[in-house]
């Protein structure tokens, strides 16, 4: 079998420098087509129209093979020249033009890559498919070309001319308009997923080609939707709508230029109003869950994955609004306006915030989009915000939780130190948005799965500011009781009765033992700070609420915390103490404030026991 694929592959060789005999090679494939369709016989045409797609596949593959030989490129542009004729010839009867489209359009796809000429010929050939075809028929035939091609070829060249056919054919659906683009949806979708993850970083030329397809595309969808009405047009809004969303995640990837995209999101904005998008349905998530419900069946796998980032794309949507003015404008919204619906609705905020999180802890969305959506974050949560005590908050943890992950990871790993001040000026935000008992757990769920002893001692300095903070609260009541004002705010002393769980949990690790110095000097040096405040207040304030003044916590956190501790940093510290490398000293001034605060600790307990 080798033997025979090498001679045919060099007899191709030969034809593709030999113009006469490739040209009429092709010419005689061409008649035989036709005669075997005009005959009406079933098994002959197949059988020739099947020798055809052979013979311009196994010239792709070996034009492909030497891509810069120039002979082969002029010759290519030839049969495609020659194909087109075929194709544009008005005495070519019907049944042989439908015979043909069901391979051409895959194998003459493939030519589009060979030069900039080819291309055009290929769009050519496209279009007049298009054109003469039932559109139908070869709206499934464009389908499945793209679906096979996608399988082998990585080229999105490819792929345009076939978008570009298709949305001819959207226009010309004369019934079940809806049905047809929901079945084309998936297929057009799914190659523009796959081509955008196949670029290189600098290969912006078909990124702006594909996607200018897939955004004529949604024009022929919104075309068609004008000439419906009732239910089929509001059903055919929606899939549009799902399909700009899930476009403009897309195409907003860590692989495409920010500055490229400019366009296309104000060509894509463009759709919003006429789906009946608004920034707050989108921000919020009511418009995705409205078109969700109007477009998706029950147990359509395949439909509902290819609109598995509708989510990103309704909060992209947003967000490129507060990037560019211009944007906005296109959509009609006023971001002012967004801000004091969201300030004034609690769960609204939470709704908004569940959105953003899709962003925040994207692995596929570049720093600069991450950092604009933790300024639309800041924007409304930072003023004065309706807070609720009454509203149930625990449907919205897990997003919420989200959500703070994923500033966390932009803390830690942004290389824009202003985005990392602004990521935890949205992190104290927004667990300050969340109800007193319901913050203690989320922050006690972010420094239990922190990997980062630098985030869990940032963590652990917010649990005391909340005790603090709850603390100044509770004197003010007690100081108007005294004074014979009616107060009803005080507070229960739920952080303070709480925080030692946290305090244990750094300085005796659930695994055992004292914690890793100096690996983790950062969070224990702010437990042992948070459990000297609080001895020192409740001693002050002649007061118990913490219990760590009680006889068998103190001895618990003498045996347990302190002294493993102190054991554990004598050992350290008297292994380097002759020891006067870089690496040693590095340690030595990791736990030298560990030990102070330490023995500070210890005294405070030995005074109390």
């Amino acid at each position: 079998m080798s033997i025979v694929g090498t001679k045919e592959e060099t007899s191709l060789s030969l034809e593709l420098s030999d113009h006469s005999a490739l040209i009429a090679r092709l010419q005689q494939t061409l008649a035989n087509c036709c005669k075997s369709v005009e005959s009406g016989d079933f098994l002959d045409s197949t059988t020739a129209v099947a020798s055809l797609a052979a013979l311009l596949s196994s010239i792709t593959h070996t034009a492909l093979s030497d891509p810069e030989n120039p002979v082969w490129k002029e010759n290519i542009v030839d049969v495609l020249v020659e194909i087109e004729n075929f194709i544009n010839s008005p005495s070519l009867d019907q049944a042989v033009v439908d015979a043909v489209s069901f391979e051409l359009p895959r194998e003459v796809a493939k030519f589009a890559a060979v030069t900039d000429k080819c291309q055009e010929l290929v769009n050519s050939i496209i279009e007049c498919l298009a054109t003469r075809c039932n559109p139908r028929d070869i709206l499934s035939i464009f389908c499945e070309a793209l679906a096979s091609l996608a399988e082998v070829f990585r080229s999105p060249i490819c792929y345009v001319s076939i978008f570009g056919g298709i949305s001819k054919v959207f226009v010309g659906i004369r019934r079940r308009h809806f049905e047809q683009v929901k079945a084309a949806t998936p297929v057009i979708l799914n190659v523009v997923m796959l081509m955008l993850g196949e670029l290189d970083d600098k290969d912006e030329v078909p990124l702006g080609d594909l996607i200018s397809k897939a955004i004529s595309i949604a024009y022929s969808i919104q075309a068609v939707a004008q000439d419906l009405v009732g239910g089929k047009k509001e059903q055919l809004h929606a899939l549009l709508g799902l399909y700009v969303l899930q476009t403009m995640a897309l195409i907003t990837s860590e692989k495409s230029a920010i500055s490229s995209c400019t366009t296309f999101w104000l060509e894509l904005s463009k759709f919003l109003p006429t789906c009946g998008l608004s920034y707050f349905g989108l921000i919020t998530g009511s418009d995705v869950e409205r078109l969700t419900e109007m477009v998706l069946g029950e147990g359509d796998d395949d439909f509902i994955n290819c609109f598995s980032f509708v989510k990103h794309g309704a909060s992209l949507a947003v967000i490129w609004g507060q990037i560019s003015d211009e944007v906005a404008k296109t959509a009609g919204e006023d971001l002012e306006s967004l801000k004091r619906k969201l300030q004034s609705n609690q769960i609204k905020r939470w709704q908004a915030i569940r959105m953003l999180s899709y962003i925040l802890t994207s692995v596929n969305h570049p720093w600069q989009i991450k950092s604009e959506g933790v300024k639309l974050l800041l924007l409304f949560m930072d003023g004065k915000l309706s807070q609720d005590s009454d509203v149930d908050c625990s449907v919205y943890i897990p997003s919420l939780f989200s959500a703070l992950q994923g500033l966390q990871r932009i803390m830690i790993y942004a290389s824009d130190a202003m985005l990392r001040k602004r990521a935890f000026s949205a992190l104290k935000l927004v667990l300050r948005d969340i109800p007193s008992e319901q913050r203690f757990h989320v922050l006690k769920a972010l420094i239990t799965n922190s990997n980062s002893p630098s985030m869990s001692a940032i963590l652990m300095d917010l649990v005391k500011e909340e005790i603090i903070m709850e603390n100044s609260q509770n004197i003010s009541s007690e100081i108007m009781r005294t004074e014979g004002v009616e107060n009803n705010n005080q507070l229960p002393s739920f952080w303070r009765s709480n925080a030692l769980e946290l305090v244990e949990f750094i300085l005796k690790p659930p695994k055992g033992g004292p914690p890793s110095l100096p690996e983790q000097s950062e969070p224990v040096l702010s437990a042992l700070n948070l459990y000297r405040f609080l001895l020192i207040m409740e001693s002050s304030g002649k007061t118990n609420r913490t219990g760590v003044l009680s006889k068998d916590k103190l001895q618990k956190a003498f045996h347990e915390w302190l002294l493993p501790l102190r054991s554990l940093v004598s050992g350290i510290e008297a292994e380097h103490r002759d020891d006067q490398t870089e690496a040693a000293m590095f340690t030595i001034c990791g736990i030298n404030p560990v030990q102070l605060v330490l023995y500070h600790c210890i005294e405070l307990v030995e005074e109390r026991l």
